[in-house]
């Protein structure tokens, strides 16, 4: 499990959109912005969005196929940035679900509820960026 420095955590602490890119079924990325919100006593990043977007496809797709699916996060800030790279799962669990919307209240706002709603969880094994 990742631990992040005392600086790491609280740049990802802070209120701010990163970037998230998944693969295609072409092995192509597919970048796109996103809130999340960081989980430090798993090391992993929470991501909410709904099941039929095209990030959770590529997940779910990449599991299904028996592949892991890897995935990459990365959140800037001027010239200070962090990307935090891992495999990446998808849950349904409704527990899983709240957990991730009651973290993104405290770090963004209040999620109005959508059946939807899944939560991608990123669990984290390298870092980089300039954030040290």
């Amino acid at each position: 499990m990742i631990a992040l420095s005392a600086d790491q955590l609280d740049f990802v602490t802070q209120r701010r959109l990163a970037t998230l890119t998944t693969l295609r079924a072409d092995g192509s990325p597919h970048v796109v912005p996103v809130a999340f919100t960081w989980d430090a006593g798993a090391g992993r990043a929470r991501i909410t969005t709904r099941v039929t977007s095209v990030k959770a496809s590529n997940v779910e797709r990449a599991v299904t196929a028996g592949a892991s699916a890897r995935a990459a996060l990365c959140q800037f800030d001027g010239q200070r940035w962090l990307t935090l790279e891992g495999g990446i799962t998808l849950s349904r669990d409704t527990a899983d679900v709240a957990e991730a919307v009651d973290a993104y209240a405290v770090r963004y706002r209040r999620l109005e509820f959508q059946a939807e709603r899944i939560v991608l969880h990123l669990v984290v094994d390298r870092v980089m960026g300039t954030v040290r």
